[in-house]
């Protein structure tokens, strides 16, 4: 009689213990970055400040009428040169201030329905997003009203 062999199926003990050391590692690298949701929310009022400030630009120029940006420690409001509140942006509750900024700072958007950007300085305005160990930096053009990146 000819001995059958029965075939086993699972895992060997050297494949189990490999998916443990990688979750490991995994656990030990990854983890800790993904958990520390300031950077999170950081990163996502960055964004919607870059949104906002390309979107308030707009708005000037198709209504034709000058509209501030006030730049603070603790957000950004946006109000028309006349007077009205328009919108405000303050920091995420967990991460103010969240504007690494010596003072108030203020762009106009059609600046004198020019369809020029003036800023409070005379020159580009330096705007960076901080709390903890995040920041990103961007740069307002003094002229034109381009909020970008800085290089």
């Amino acid at each position: 009689m000819a001995a059958t062999r029965r075939q086993h199926r699972g895992f060997t003990l050297v494949e189990l213990v490999m998916v443990i050391v990688v979750t490991a590692a995994l656990a030990v690298v990854a983890l800790p970055r993904l958990m520390d949701l300031g950077a999170w929310r950081l990163q996502a009022w960055a964004d919607e400040l870059t949104t906002e400030m390309a979107a308030m630009q707009r708005l000037a120029l198709q209504q034709r009428r000058p509209i501030v940006a006030s730049l603070t420690s603790t957000g950004v409001s946006f109000a028309y040169a006349s007077g009205g509140n328009l919108r405000s942006l303050p920091c995420p509750a967990a991460t103010s201030p969240c504007l690494a900024e010596s003072g108030p700072r203020s762009i106009t958007f059609n600046s004198g329905n020019s369809g020029r950007a003036v800023s409070s300085t005379g020159a580009a305005l330096s705007v960076t997003v901080a709390h903890g160990s995040s920041s990103r930096s961007f740069v307002i053009e003094h002229e034109t009203g381009l909020f970008r990146p800085a290089s």
